[in-house]
């Protein structure tokens, strides 16, 4: 027996059960690296029992090469499948800075084309992602890379890259019975554009198993994906509401006579816009094969849903969308909060202040309008911050998303947010947005797309519907902000 199989895309059929090598950068944390050799014998071990897609990345230590050296050595056909990613630092995304970078994951893998590219940014406040991602789809064309994914995307960005015509095929996300928000607004914006997740995170850091029935909450974990996945616990509502969900999987893979591993892991592939799952390996230590492979042999019924769904009432929600713990509080990530992080990225604004009046500082976009008319993108004054009416302009000319009101709507709260930052403020000091829009078909995707970015910090919002908004722009918006703490 053999692992379910999908097709990520025409041609590119994958194991339902991804092998996932982030666990490759924990095992060398100390220095040491892997021996590369024996490592691609142990993913040769995976292959040959049907667990041929493997997911890396750029930083996950070693993981490329050790990949490149079993493919290298393998002699049957069809070849394993190699998944990676590129997560560049925000700045500029020269076609020369693009093609570097993925140049860089060819010559580790020792292919000439990469079956999926998967890429990842940190903070959508700059818009060079959108330049990256043209660039590697050219690389695609050129026959570098075989399928274009992301990693960490919400379902508004997603939303917007497709609309910008990125031709991506599957975005790979956190998703459990933990972390369940991969099936609210993505799952719809998936359905909506035909496509797939690749589902990290489903076994929890190894909580959702046996290991863990009628355990105490550890006061620490020593591994990089057990740190990570407790804060996950925390933020779903504690260890007790953790508990009550181990024990409705318990119940569960006992009446089916399968692991808790098992139902937790057929839990996220029975979502239909669920391509894979991706179980990490620890190379040369334990493996899980046989047990992996008894998820196809159930299928979860009604009654183990309402016995879940009951487990679900008595916890919270994770906060956000998809990605959202790589880029705001609470930050649920290995090394814990990132705040210091996102503040040591490169702005795309930059703030002027008036040598006439140190309390009044102006922010430009280099929008080809703002010499031509007199204006800046934003004006801070004091405590006050003022953003111009923005259109979903990238550069000097492009207009980003033709025809798609939610998708434009996205791409101008991100200037508007960078705008605000650049001047010391934050998005959650804005009080006030305006947005003219160009008919009413655009009202609800346009209102939709406010009002996912604006969550937990609703401003006071007016709508004004007009018919002469210039060029290909459905929407335009300004803002008003009050800073609520010291500039710098």
């Amino acid at each position: 027996m053999i692992p379910d199989r999908r097709d990520l895309a025409p041609g590119l059929s994958i194991s339902r059960i991804l092998t996932g090598l982030w666990q490759v950068a924990d095992q060398e944390k100390d220095g040491t690296t892997l021996d590369p050799v024996a490592g691609a014998k142990a993913l040769a071990d995976y292959a040959a029992d049907g667990f041929d897609t493997f997911d890396m990345a750029d930083h996950y230590g070693t993981s490329e090469l050790i990949t490149g050296e079993m493919l290298r050595t393998w002699t049957d056909s069809p070849r394993p499948r190699a998944f990676t990613k590129w997560c560049p630092e925000p700045g500029p995304m020269t076609a020369d800075i693009v093609r570097t970078g993925i140049q860089a994951r060819l010559d580790r893998l020792g292919v000439e084309r990469i079956d999926l590219l998967q890429f990842h940014w940190w903070t959508f406040e700059h818009p060079a992602w959108l330049d990256a991602l043209h660039e590697i789809t050219r690389l695609k064309q050129e026959g570098l890379i075989g399928e274009v994914g992301v990693t960490n995307f919400d379902a508004a960005h997603l939303n917007l890259a497709l609309a910008d015509g990125i031709p991506l095929v599957s975005n790979q996300v956190s998703f459990s019975l933990i972390d369940r928000r991969a099936a609210g607004h993505l799952a719809e914006t998936c359905r909506k554009h035909k496509v797939q997740l690749l589902a990290y995170g489903t076994l929890c850091g190894g909580f959702l198993s046996e290991r863990w029935l009628g355990k105490p909450e550890p006061e620490a974990v020593k591994d990089w994906s057990g740190s990570k996945y407790l804060r996950f616990i925390h933020a779903a509502g504690g260890w007790d509401a953790y508990k009550g969900i181990l024990a409705a999987t318990d119940t569960i893979a006992r009446k089916h006579g399968v692991s808790i591993s098992n139902v937790a892991t057929r839990w996220v592939l029975e979502h239909a816009h669920v391509a894979g799952v991706i179980i990490g390996a620890r190379l040369g230590e334990n493996q899980h094969r046989s047990d992996n492979l008894r998820l196809f042999q159930f299928e979860l019924d009604a009654e183990d849903h309402a016995l879940l769904h009951q487990a679900f009432a008595a916890t919270t929600m994770i906060p956000g969308d998809c990605g959202d713990e790589y880029r705001q509080p609470p930050f649920l990530t290995a090394s814990g909060d990132l705040s210091h992080h996102l503040a040591e990225m490169p702005s795309a604004m930059q703030a002027v202040t008036d040598p006439d009046n140190p309390d009044r500082a102006r922010v430009f976009s280099g929008s080809l309008w703002e010499p031509i008319a007199g204006y800046c993108r934003a004006l801070r004054d004091g405590d006050r911050i003022v953003v111009s009416g923005t259109t979903a302009t990238h550069g000097v000319d492009r207009t980003v998303a033709l025809g798609d009101a939610g998708a434009q709507t996205t791409y101008i709260l991100d200037k508007i947010a960078a705008s605000v930052r650049a001047l010391g403020g934050d998005p959650k000091d804005i009080l006030r947005t305006r947005m003219y829009l160009r008919g009413d078909e655009d009202v609800e995707a346009a209102a939709r797309a406010h009002g996912l970015r604006f969550v937990t910090n609703p401003p006071a919002n007016t709508t004004f519907l007009v018919g002469n908004l210039i060029g290909d722009f459905r929407v335009e918006i300004e803002a008003e902000a009050v800073v609520t703490q010291k500039r710098g």
